[in-house]
């Protein structure tokens, strides 16, 4: 059957749906219920908004308040038409109510797959796998899916032994599209159980949920091509052609994704290390693939690649323990007593919040400088993400108001310039006029 053919079928049923008076009846109706289901949800969505704004405390209520406040005209517009279908069928033939019902089966299909859509989080591929689905629903309630399933099979190209059809691309694409998006929906709910886990390191955790996803990946798309049709050993050459472009074009990658795995095994760097990179200093927040996703204290983003953390030098903070030691120099005036520096700097440091008590401050005299008596204040914190320089900072601070209660200066460098040029004796304007020969005038 051809595409004209169907078309065909459609004028014939329009045509005998307003063959009467009630075809026209109906089709007014269902424009009706349209207007006024638009005009009441505009009507109503208002104090819908209101109320909903004062839930507070409860996320999920207010989540579901709004997904019904989106669809209000559909709810509308369908007991619309429901209650038509009551009507009609109570005081008239069941028969005049086809339209109606139709339309009223239509508009809860579309209510429906509206709202198991939204499981997707892409919006644009929500829309068209609720579009895809409310069309093929459409075809079965009005009876039109073994003519246009029957169309699509014909148009077809034959390529060499294989046939390939419209039909069987559509149905393929669903397929594989569905399987593919089941394989990641099942493998994100592993990696969150997965991650739930606390007898196992973040590293293997997060190895343990990148697998899953790729293996469960890899079953749905062959399950996906043998539901086609498609036999999986035509695709030795194009696995042939691949393994020569991975290794020559994608070199980077591939090695980006090996030292991915790499990583995780090794289990040099896991979500929440503080790590330096180069330049880089900040913590990692996640584990890619491809890259490492590390934040530092600006609030930058830098996506690393992951052969960075094999071939460079990674300094890792927390990498065997969580506590990191902190230098602080400084230093005090010659008439300062230095035991009493030692002292008041160690005391100081232990009143500190971020300081830790996993080993005790320490203060060391290292120099005899050219002005002051040079210290060395050491301590440990146990929470390098929250930076270094600030606590630095906070220790110099605190310093300075003790010292400065003890009365012990912090000396700046005091420099004495001797100025060994001769000095110039100037001569006043009036003695070079009294001094100077007079000069002889010119002749007449």
């Amino acid at each position: 059957m051809t595409v004209q053919s169907v078309l065909s079928l459609l004028e014939e049923r329009i045509y005998a749906l307003f063959r009467d008076d009630w075809g026209t009846y109906q089709f007014v109706i269902v424009i009706v219920g349209i207007v006024l289901a638009v005009a009441l949800a505009r009507l109503v969505e208002p104090m819908v908004e209101g109320r909903a704004r004062n839930i507070k405390g409860n996320p999920d209520l207010l989540r579901v308040v709004i997904a019904f406040m989106r669809r209000l005209r559909w709810v509308f517009f369908i007991a619309w038409l429901w209650l038509a279908q009551i009507l009609i069928e109570h005081f008239t033939w069941p028969s005049r109510s086809w339209l109606v019902s139709k339309a009223l089966a239509l508009a809860i299909a579309w209510f429906v797959v509206a709202v198991l859509t939204r499981v997707i989080r892409n919006r644009s591929l929500a829309r068209l796998v609720a579009l895809g689905t409310w069309i093929y629903l459409a075809l079965v309630l009005l009876g039109f899916v073994d003519e246009v399933t029957t169309s699509m099979n014909a148009a077809a190209i034959t390529l060499g032994a294989t046939r390939i059809s419209l039909l069987s691309v559509v149905k393929g694409s669903i397929i594989t599209a569905a399987l593919i998006w089941a394989a990641v929906f099942i493998g994100n709910i592993v990696a969150n159980r997965v991650e739930r886990i606390d007898d196992v390191s973040p590293a293997i955790r997060v190895l343990l949920g990148k697998l899953t996803k790729i293996v469960l990946i890899v079953i749905a798309g062959a399950f996906a091509l043998s539901a086609t049709g498609i036999d999986l050993t035509a695709f030795t050459v194009l696995s042939g052609a691949i393994g020569v472009g991975l290794g020559f074009g994608l070199q980077k990658v591939v090695s980006n994704f090996i030292s991915g795995i790499i990583i995780l095994m090794d289990k040099s760097i896991k979500p929440g290390d503080t790590i330096s990179l180069g330049e880089t200093f900040g913590w990692i927040r996640e584990l890619r693939a491809r890259f490492v996703s590390v934040i530092t204290r600006d609030g930058k983003e830098y996506l690393i690649p992951n052969e960075d953390f094999i071939t460079q030098q990674v300094i890792n903070w927390s990498f065997s323990s969580e506590y990191v030691r902190i230098d602080v120099d400084f230093g005090v005036a010659y008439s300062s007593d230095p035991h009493q520096v030692v002292e008041i700097a160690i005391a100081t440091a232990k009143t500190i919040p971020r300081v830790t008590a996993y080993k005790a401050p320490v203060c060391w005299m290292t120099a005899f400088g050219s002005s002051s008596l040079d210290f060395k204040l050491r301590f440990w914190i146990s929470d390098p993400a929250n930076g270094l320089t600030n606590i630095r900072g906070e220790v110099l601070m605190a310093l300075w108001d003790a010292f400065k209660d003890a009365d012990i200066n912090i000396p700046f460098p005091h420099r004495e310039v001797i100025m060994r040029t001769p000095v110039e004796v100037r001569i006043m304007p009036e003695e070079k006029t009294a001094s100077a020969p007079s000069q002889p005038q010119a002749p007449d």
